[in-house]
């Protein structure tokens, strides 16, 4: 494969995958490890991938940048599943589970679907969705509110809903993970809710795969310092869980299997 092509083909694996190591890419394109730096280092500097220890990511977007629930639920399939499994695992019969808007706790609900004698709360209509669909002996909780892009009922009707709830445990997405900040969204309203399900909930899950590392939403949701535990994928950078395990108490990563 010529340089410029391949070069196309780590641009277009970086978009879709958002962040990727070095060996992943190697390996993928039959190339050596040296290869794959120096066309990081060219990609880099004309601004096609941002070049980061180890790999590479995709270049920042703007902070209110946020696409819809159809885009993002085609994205990173395999790692949402496998996070998905492992937090399905933290879940026992009676308890009161949130689930806050996304592709990742969609994906959750389908295999909470499955159980019975759960309460689930949820401002994602799709979630409440799965266990409409589902026969099962479980109670969903859907909060009325405005419609966002990725699917999330917000404002103050959303918000007031919860005040006299009280989760035993909150599995929370989020739109990005920054090393200095913590946990994001590029929807204000978004964040306010996440906030209120954080409030109502004794134990707090953040489920975010690796391509979430280093993207900065407009809002903050929550530090590091106010989550229990996040799950993870083993494409996350180890600079990454070296930094989010130094303010994290918990932070699991979980194995994708390879195609």
């Amino acid at each position: 494969m010529l340089a410029d092509a391949r070069r196309a083909v780590i641009v277009e694996m970086v978009q879709r995958e958002r962040v990727l190591r070095v060996a992943d890419l190697a390996q993928a394109l039959e190339v050596s490890l040296m290869t794959v730096r120096r066309d990081i280092d060219v990609l880099h500097d004309a601004g096609a991938v941002e070049k980061i220890h180890g790999g590479a990511k995709a270049r920042a977007e703007p902070s209110m940048y946020e696409p819809g629930f159809e885009v993002k639920s085609t994205q990173a399939q395999p790692e949402k599943d496998a996070i998905a499994r492992a937090g399905a695992a933290l879940v026992q019969e009676g308890m009161a589970v949130g689930l806050s808007a996304g592709t990742t706790t969609w994906t959750l609900a389908k295999r909470l679907s499955a159980m019975n004698r759960l309460t689930i709360v949820t401002n994602s209509v799709r979630i409440a969705s799965v266990f409409y669909e589902t026969p099962s002996q479980n109670t969903v909780l859907l909060t009325g509110g405005e419609r966002t892009p990725s699917d999330a009922l917000v404002g103050p009707i959303a918000t007031h809903s919860l005040s006299q709830l009280h989760l035993d445990l909150l599995f929370l997405g989020v739109h990005g993970v920054d090393p200095q900040v913590g946990f994001t969204t590029p929807n204000l309203l978004e964040a306010e809710m996440d906030r209120a399900l954080i409030a109502a909930s004794r134990r707090v899950v953040v489920l975010a795969d690796h391509s979430k590392w280093g993207i900065l939403g407009v809002s903050s949701i929550a530090s590091f310092e106010e989550v229990d535990e996040m799950i993870s994928d083993d494409g996350l950078p180890p600079e990454a869980v070296e930094a989010i395990r130094e303010r994290l108490a918990s932070l699991r990563i979980v194995s994708v299997p390879q195609p």
